[in-house]
């Protein structure tokens, strides 16, 4: 009897001590105050578009919570997950028609635009209770300064990425981009606007100039790299060709490089001194949606203190959320790529007027194509000379034909006369 005593005190003595941890073990990731505001939304059932950039939401790889599932399991919600690779992409594909987005997550200028085209609708920011976690440098930016349309999502950087061993001296200019010994080793931006910001921050333009004569400069000298480098165009594909050592250079984003450099430790960064871009990414609704209280659900869940820690963690980029640049165990707290001690020369991207767009999509296109090279300038004007050869021989036949008529013609009178 005494060891059934014993045996039953021992038993609920463990049950005391461990009743605690089984308690805060009842939800990985969430409270039940949390767990129980999804779940009251009324979202069951109901599909959630979201359109964001590749590599651009935790998905459950190297420990980290699977953002999407997460969100599903609250809300009952299914989720429609698909990426765009540039903003130009996903304008175009929005201003076609045809889709039903409810979330996307476009850069500032491409914001501006969409809000004075008047494709985004105001956000409901009861909706969005986590907006408490967001700094207030993150909010009312410029692009957005009533803060009706956007919750910021992330920040950052432009960077070039060099590799130590094929670049021996550490560089500090875009300039080395255009250096003939890196032949066929340049990875470049294959967006106009990243790559057009490159070429004026050489030619110290303001990146948002509506002087057209400054867009045709910076094409010209875009179109010199191509000559001189031969640069490949790509985005997302960045991450496994710099980890592969086997290019010297790429233009990217300053998050990008701190995943890259765990792959391969023989990279570096720097900040060129003729200055970067600075951007900012948000949440935002267009006006295609048609599950606004969902996607309003979904804004709000990407800003849960867990949801945005895990997401800074797998993509490497500036958090606006306090809980997570404030948290001294992140990967990034310290950063100089992310968060660097000296702020670089910088400069945002702002709404251009339709013409400047116009051109740029113009000139990018002829910069893509080589129309712009020197190589293809020197081979039309071989053929310019070619044609007025032969168009001056023609005339210079034809005026010897003439004459040699005429000459036969009088002759002929001239015989007819005798």
């Amino acid at each position: 009897m005494k060891k059934l005593l014993s045996l039953l005190c021992s038993v609920l003595l463990v049950i005391s001590v461990l009743s605690p941890a089984f308690a805060s073990a009842k939800d990985k990731y969430f409270s039940d105050e949390t767990i129980e505001y999804y779940k009251s939304l009324g979202l069951e059932g109901t599909t959630v578009n979201v359109y964001n950039w590749g590599e651009y939401i935790a998905d459950g790889s190297d420990g980290l919570m699977d953002a999407v599932t997460e969100f599903e399991r609250l809300t009952g919600a299914n989720v429609n997950y698909t990426n765009f690779e540039s903003n130009e992409n996903m304008y175009s594909k929005l201003i076609g028609g045809g889709v039903s987005y409810d979330v996307i997550a476009p850069s500032d200028y491409m914001i501006e635009r969409l809000i004075d085209e008047n494709m985004l609708l105001e956000l409901d920011y009861s909706n969005i209770p986590n907006m408490k976690y967001i700094s207030d440098s993150y909010k009312k930016l410029f692009f957005d300064s009533e803060q009706k349309y956007t919750v910021c999502f992330n920040t950052g950087r432009t960077v070039l990425i060099y590799n130590k061993k094929l670049v021996k001296t550490e560089p500090h200019s875009w300039s080395v981009l255009w250096d003939e010994q890196y032949k066929n080793k340049v990875l470049m931006f294959n967006n106009s606007r990243d790559a057009f910001a490159i070429a004026q921050a050489m030619l110290n333009q303001d990146l948002n100039s509506t002087n057209e004569a400054d867009w045709v400069k910076a094409a010209e000298l875009l179109a010199k790299q191509k000559d001189s480098v031969n640069p490949v165009y790509i985005m997302d594909e960045v991450f496994n060709l710099m980890e592969s050592g086997e290019y010297a250079f790429a233009t990217y984003y300053a998050g990008d490089y701190e995943l890259m450099i765990e792959n391969n430790p023989d990279l570096g960064f720097c900040f060129p001194d003729e200055g970067v871009n600075e951007f900012f990414d948000a949440f935002c609704i267009p006006k295609c949606s048609q599950n606004k209280k969902g996607a309003e659900a979904f804004i709000n869940f990407m800003h849960e203190p867990a949801v945005a820690f895990d997401n800074a963690e797998y993509i490497y980029y500036a958090s606006p959320n306090k809980t997570v640049s404030e948290n001294e165990e992140s990967s990034l707290y310290g950063s100089k790529a992310i968060y660097p001690e000296k702020i670089p020369k910088s400069q945002v991207f702002k709404n251009l007027p339709q013409n400047i767009l116009e051109l740029q999509n113009t000139l990018w296109s002829e910069i893509k194509s080589g129309k712009l090279s020197s190589n293809s300038k020197k081979q039309e004007r071989k053929i310019y000379t070619a044609s007025a050869i032969i168009a001056l021989s023609v005339i210079i036949i034809l005026i010897f034909s003439i004459m040699n008529k005429k000459r036969k013609s009088k002759e002929q009178d001239l015989s007819d006369l005798y």
